[in-house]
């Protein structure tokens, strides 16, 4: 009997330590150095006041207003626009194979290479953007350094960036719906918006609650192709928790950072959770 209780123990025994020594411990120690003002030597224990100040400051709490609009923007984008192109590519056409390939593309490319491009694709005078717009008869515009749109463009790069991957999914799932319900609905007189609209859109379910999961993630650790593009700025436009956190840190802040990183843990979780529950749950419903 005791052979049969210690077999398993042993395959559970390496994970949990590496889930402990990786995972649960460092989310421990971040928990408590949030709690105090530290460096590398020493550390003061001063309570809330780190998180105070994060939500109090406007230049702090400014970058989770930011990772929210970016999250929930970039992901609907990727999700109307995959959807739209998988539907598309899933059409028996020629050369739908090296469409494929194309949309894909971004997704091999560094993302602070694609910041770098893009800052100068969209240079405010001598980027292609504006080149185009002025040939055509209208003003430039400078995407980057006006604090009404800077955010926004570079939203825009983010889901060109990760628009791939979801037609990847969406094209998977389009590819597994059976098509004798496909077949049944022409010999109804369906036409291919009507079959879009009643076959497709419900039986990918899955596969786009699957997309708004990663798409939101993406969108709310975002750090790299904001700080390729903008550096936050200009001022704090673009600012999102995690450019936030590494200036604080950058700063000699560590104990501010670590809380704005737990803020972070916190706000996600609090946001994810839920939103997988109430996908889950429609996802049933609708089987």
């Amino acid at each position: 009997m005791k052979k049969k209780k210690i077999y398993p123990l042993g395959f559970v025994i390496p994970a949990l330590t590496v889930f402990t020594l990786f995972f649960l411990l460092p989310m421990v120690l971040s928990f408590f150095f949030s709690l105090t003002v530290w460096n590398f030597k020493e550390f003061i224990f001063v309570g809330l006041d780190n998180f105070k100040m994060f939500l109090q400051e406007d230049s702090l709490n400014r970058g989770i207003i930011n990772s929210l609009l970016y999250a929930v923007l970039s992901c609907a984008g990727k999700v109307i626009i995959a959807f739209l192109i998988a539907a598309f590519l899933t059409g028996g056409r020629r050369t739908q194979n090296l469409l494929r390939s194309l949309i894909f593309f971004p997704n091999l490319i560094s993302t602070i290479a694609i910041g770098i491009t893009f800052c100068a694709l969209m240079h405010p005078t001598k980027g292609l953007f504006n080149l185009v717009l002025q040939a055509v008869g209208l003003s430039g515009v400078n995407w980057l350094g006006n604090v009404h749109i800077a955010l926004f463009s570079v939203i825009g790069v983010e889901i060109w960036r990760g628009v791939g991957v979801a037609t990847v999914i969406y094209i998977a799932g389009i590819q597994a719906i059976d098509k004798n319900y496909y077949e049944a609905a022409k010999m109804d007189g369906a036409t291919k918006l009507q079959c879009l609209r009643h076959i497709t859109m419900p039986l990918v379910r899955p596969s786009r609650n699957s997309i708004i999961l990663l798409s939101f993630l993406s969108g709310m650790r975002c750090f790299d192709l904001i700080w390729a593009m903008t550096g936050g700025g200009p001022g704090f436009a673009t600012d999102v928790m995690a450019s936030v956190v590494y200036k604080q840190y950058a700063a000699g802040y560590y104990g501010l950072s670590t809380a704005g990183n737990v803020i972070m843990f916190v706000m996600i979780a609090l946001i994810v959770f839920p939103l997988q529950r109430f996908l889950l749950k429609r996802e049933e419903e609708m089987a």
